[in-house]
């Protein structure tokens, strides 16, 4: 089976919820793109409010609270809005990786695989069925004699230490109290929607299906690379796509050998190519999910534009499925950098996906400005 890229990008496109845009709920978007990273909690909440036709910018909000999303450490160890009922099984392959058992970790985090044990354990015992916010924890974990080298670590930001804890599906966030962050555990938190975190090879599948549903065609080291940071052991993946057997079909996309659901093959032989603009937000799923690196959807030379300084991940124009340059909003502007090589956009175009942020960002309008 042969497909061109811009037959992939429309069928993307068509299954985030980019193109058409429909009114799905906060939910719905968190489960069909296999996360919405959270790293910066008003970016997420762009970013499903982007993809509904009637943006509805407090649905992130609204479905946090009603706990039909949780929030914690999943891919490449960044913060991501999950659904509770299928975080186990994301958490069960970070987990896989075994990152913390590393040398290079140790020396790194200054914690040994030991100390993460006790860690679990204790940290299962403290959460279970009460929040707290960072301060409190780390105090009563510290009391412990255990622990107590460990405070520095454990205070830090940036969770080094307590992501081996979140993929073993013993520690999360819960609803911010005054401003601070607070953590739970997931069981006590969310009931039964959250269940028993799968064996890896039983999680796999799970995973694997998800994500093909909406970034594939893809191949498995582009999985991996949006999982883990290749950090899953080859013959691992290897063993997980070949069980997968029949349910996947080969796709040659313009001589890139790519695997895509075999449910899904007939609708994307049948796509007509991707058309048109879209504005989408820092951080969105629609990059992230075959990455940066990936040179169909944005050239090398442009990649320093988008993948900026500590990891930010800058808002993006797209055209025909591409990413052709980025956007910004200054002084209530919405002001847009294309690519040196790319040409004239149509300003129509840009200006009605700009009244669409302006919606979604909750102001009356956002004048454009091209540079």
């Amino acid at each position: 089976m042969k497909v061109s890229w811009r037959q992939v990008f429309a069928w993307r496109m068509r299954r985030q919820f980019l193109e058409p845009r429909t009114q799905p709920s906060a939910s719905e978007v968190v489960g069909r793109l296999c996360g919405v990273q959270a790293q910066v909690w008003s970016v997420a909440e762009l970013n499903v409010a982007l993809r509904q036709s009637a943006p509805d910018r407090e649905s992130v909000n609204r479905d946090v609270a009603d706990r039909s999303l949780m929030k914690t450490w999943a891919m490449r160890g960044t913060l991501h809005l999950l659904r509770p009922s299928e975080a186990g099984a994301y958490l069960s392959l970070m987990a896989n990786t075994g990152s913390w058992l590393k040398p290079s970790w140790t020396r790194a985090s200054g914690v040994t695989p030991q100390q993460i044990d006790e860690l679990t354990e204790e940290v299962a015992g403290i959460l279970d069925g009460v929040v707290l916010t960072r301060d409190e924890l780390v105090t009563r974990l510290v009391a412990d004699k255990r622990f107590a080298s460990m405070e520095e670590r454990l205070r830090s930001g940036w969770g080094s230490v307590l992501k081996p804890l979140a993929w073993r599906g013993v520690l999360c966030h819960g609803p911010n109290r005054n401003n601070k962050i607070t953590f739970t555990l997931p069981a006590s938190q969310f009931g039964s929607d959250w269940g028993k975190m799968p064996e890896p090879d039983e999680a796999a599948p799970t995973v694997i299906e998800a994500y093909l549903g909406a970034y594939g065609p893809a191949t498995i080291e582009t999985f991996d690379r949006w999982l883990s940071l290749n950090s899953t052991s080859k013959p691992k993946l290897r063993k997980w796509f070949g069980d997968m057997g029949d349910k996947l079909t080969e796709v040659d996309v313009e001589g890139r050998k790519t695997l895509i659901l075999t449910e899904h093959a007939e609708e994307l032989a049948g796509i007509a190519p991707c058309e048109g603009i879209r504005l989408l937000g820092g951080f969105d799923q629609y990059l992230l999910g075959p990455g940066t690196k990936d040179e169909v959807m944005l050239a090398a030379e442009h990649r320093s534009a988008v993948s900026r300084a500590a990891g930010w991940i800058s808002p993006v124009v797209v055209q025909d499925g591409r990413v052709v340059g980025v956007w910004e909003i200054l002084d209530q502007e919405l002001v847009v950098t294309p690519f040196p090589d790319t040409g004239r956009l149509p300003l129509k175009a840009v200006e009605k996906e700009a009244a669409h942020v302006a919606r979604a960002s909750g102001v009356s309008r956002l004048p454009v400005r091209v540079v």
